[in-house]
């Protein structure tokens, strides 16, 4: 293994957190990503039994003492460490001890997400093309049939009720040519005053029976953004969480410098998080549950949490699900550094 003070730089240049244990199984050397991963500076951690580092799950040290042993690799698919969810290469370095090296799972995961979210857009267009055609076409006759009765009936009370039915039909009309497809009026806007306004409408819907938690972080400028669109998606989530049980429910914000959705243009991203303690989502649904027509509830379409991730990504973003002990929590991450002239 390479001393601290001569692989040190070489360490720090890698994207993957390691750590470097001696025959002893205390810490010889950790680069920079590994502080991250263990939340402890690298001059603490020298030195240190590693397995005495506060927090590590007992799946990470039973593989590390066989490996101590039986001197074989071996592969941890996921470990929740101090800074998030890893997963874990251990390698016995014959006469020198073991070395550990962390993947951050949180990139996977969000490309993961990023990829299922190209495959509901196109689910959703699919689904509009099919709406179009199966009741584009009855909707024209229902409308033909109308004007033929207004036209018959001016002036009396069923032309006004043919008219009615005209417009009526206009009205779906146009909502299915809008179907999957948002159409945005990007203006500057406070995120917090949405989330806010959001957080009075469901606490009066809730008869104040549910406690609403918001915790902002201030320094968050405005973006550009279309505000309906985005009260609409916050409403969403809050009530989706009303009707599991939820008796609290959380709003934060905070700034991300580290996500999959960084652009060449931009250098960080907004997170929105809103958490609940109902009852969840069923794991047999939670990889499908941004994909049109896929609901848990008896009474539900479908269609609520499928067009929010369609305003998402109609604002560059992305929506993506992360279940809780107990509860849910939604995350909305938006671009932050946008041009607002």
């Amino acid at each position: 293994m390479l001393a601290p003070e001569q692989g040190c730089i070489e360490l720090d240049a890698l994207l993957t957190a390691v750590v470097e244990l001696d025959e002893q199984g205390c810490v010889r050397n950790i680069n920079t990503a590994a502080e991250h991963c263990l939340a402890t500076a690298r001059d603490r951690a020298r030195g240190v039994q590693f397995e005495d580092f506060e927090n590590l799950p007992e799946v990470l040290i039973q593989a590390l003492i066989a490996t101590a042993s039986d001197q074989r690799s071996r592969h941890l698919r996921e470990c929740k460490m101090a800074g998030g969810w890893y997963g874990c290469n251990l390698q016995a370095v014959s006469g020198q001890g073991v070395l550990l090296e962390f993947h951050d799972l949180k990139w996977q995961r969000q490309q993961n997400d990023l990829q299922q979210r190209e495959l509901q857009t196109g689910m959703m267009d699919l689904l509009r093309r099919n709406l179009g055609h199966e009741i584009r076409n009855p909707l024209g006759g229902i409308r033909g049939a109308a004007q033929m009765i207004a036209a018959e009936m001016n002036g009396s009370e069923l032309g006004a009720l043919a008219e009615l039915i005209m417009r009526e039909v206009d009205r779906v009309d146009e909502l299915l040519a809008r179907f999957g497809q948002p159409e945005l009026e990007r203006l500057p806007l406070d995120l917090h005053y949405v989330l806010s306004e959001a957080a009075v409408l469901v606490r009066t819907e809730s008869a104040e029976s549910v406690q609403i938690v918001q915790d902002y972080d201030p320094s968050i400028p405005q973006i550009s953004a279309d505000g309906s669109a985005l009260r609409q998606l916050f409403l969403n989530l809050a009530r989706n969480a009303l009707q599991a049980g939820a008796t609290e429910i959380t709003l934060r914000s905070r700034v991300e410098h580290d996500s999959a959705l960084l652009q060449p243009d931009i250098s960080s991203v907004v997170r929105l998080d809103v958490e609940d303690n109902g009852c969840g989502v069923p794991e047999n649904l939670r990889g499908l549950l941004f994909l049109p027509l896929v609901t848990g509830r008896r009474d539900g379409t479908g269609l609520g949490l499928a067009l929010a991730q369609q305003i998402a990504a109609a604002h560059d973003g992305l929506l993506s699900y992360e279940s809780r002990e107990p509860g849910s929590r939604f995350t909305l991450r938006l671009p932050l550094e946008r041009n607002l002239g």
